[in-house]
Order: C-alpha cells, then sequence, then structure tokens
C-alpha cells in the first residue's frame, strides 16, 4: 500500500500551492521538498546552486532519503527531482508519483522568472527544461492530473487518486 502522495511537475505548474491545499482538506501533513532542504541545510536554494546544479542535486537526493523514511505525507518536489532515478526510487517506493502537468504557456503566464534559480536565464529557458523534463515527469508518474482547470477541481482529482491508492 502506498502510504506517500508525491507531486512531480515543472517549476510553477502549481506543486506546492495544490499540495498545501490538498493537505488541508485531508488533514494529511504536507512538507515542500525544497523547504524542507532549505531549513536542513540552513541555507537558500540559490546558495546551494551557487555550488552548481550537481551539488544541489546530492542535497537533493539525501534529503529524498529522509522523506522516504516518513509515512502518510503529501510531499511537493521540486521541478529537478526527476533528473536522478534514484529520487523517484526513493519517493515512489512507499509513494503514488503524481504528475501534475501544466501547460508550459499557462506557466509561462503566471511564473515569476527571477524567483526561480534554474530560469534565471528568461522564458527561453522554462522552454528548454520542459523539453528536456517531460517525457521523465511521464515516465515516471503513476498518475497524471493537468492543471489547466480550476483548484478545486485539481484538488478533487488528487484526492480521488489517494482514495484509489487507500492513503485517506
Amino acid at each position: 500500500m502506498k502510504n506517500k502522495l508525491v507531486i512531480i511537475g515543472m517549476p510553477g505548474s502549481g506543486k506546492t500551492t495544490i499540495g498545501k491545499l490538498v493537505a488541508e482538506k485531508t488533514g494529511k501533513p504536507f512538507i515542500d521538498l525544497d523547504e524542507f532542504i532549505v531549513e536542513w541545510t540552513e541555507k537558500t536554494i540559490p546558495q546551494l546552486f551557487e555550488k552548481g546544479e550537481d551539488h544541489f542535486r546530492e542535497i537533493e537526493t539525501m534529503a529524498c532519503m529522509e522523506i522516504a523514511k516518513r509515512k502518510g505525507l503529501i510531499v511537493s518536489t521540486g521541478g529537478g527531482v526527476i533528473k536522478k532515478p534514484i529520487n523517484i526510487e526513493l519517493l515512489g517506493d512507499n509513494g503514488v508519483i503524481v504528475f501534475l502537468d501544466r501547460p508550459v504557456d499557462l506557466i509561462m503566464a503566471d511564473i515569476i522568472v527571477q524567483s526561480r534559480p534554474l530560469l534565471k536565464d528568461g522564458k527561453e529557458k522554462l522552454l528548454t527544461l520542459y523539453e528536456e523534463r517531460y517525457e521523465l515527469y511521464k515516465k515516471y508518474a503513476d498518475e497524471i492530473i493537468v492543471n489547466d482547470r480550476i483548484i478545486e477541481e485539481v484538488c478533487s482529482d488528487f484526492i480521488a487518486i489517494m482514495n484509489k491508492y487507500v492513503m485517506l
């Protein structure tokens, strides 16, 4: 039985916003993996990226190891968590992986690129990341939810998945 809901997807796809709302509606604890990393390392994500993306990804994997031990959570991941298959293995071992698929044009319409370390070079970088990652998100997902509707409908889809995997 799965005992964790893990949300993957592009930066700006709504993982944290929807994860928090689903947690609120179901009474489950919520963890944002990036926020967990910041608290754990006492460094900001941009500070961790200063030593390079590889450095950040190593820390991210250690955080996934820690989160994997916990039960009954809703977890929103960083957009690049899928770059290392070990992260998905760890999180998916007792968690259902859900790809929150937000169309890239909707992400570009409302994302603030300056607040995202990998997107500081502008929206063209978002398109590049989308092309690099989209198939990986689909490959690793147990379920896919398209985030192109009102938030309440998207949350209802997540709750239905939790019921399907007997997580409530």
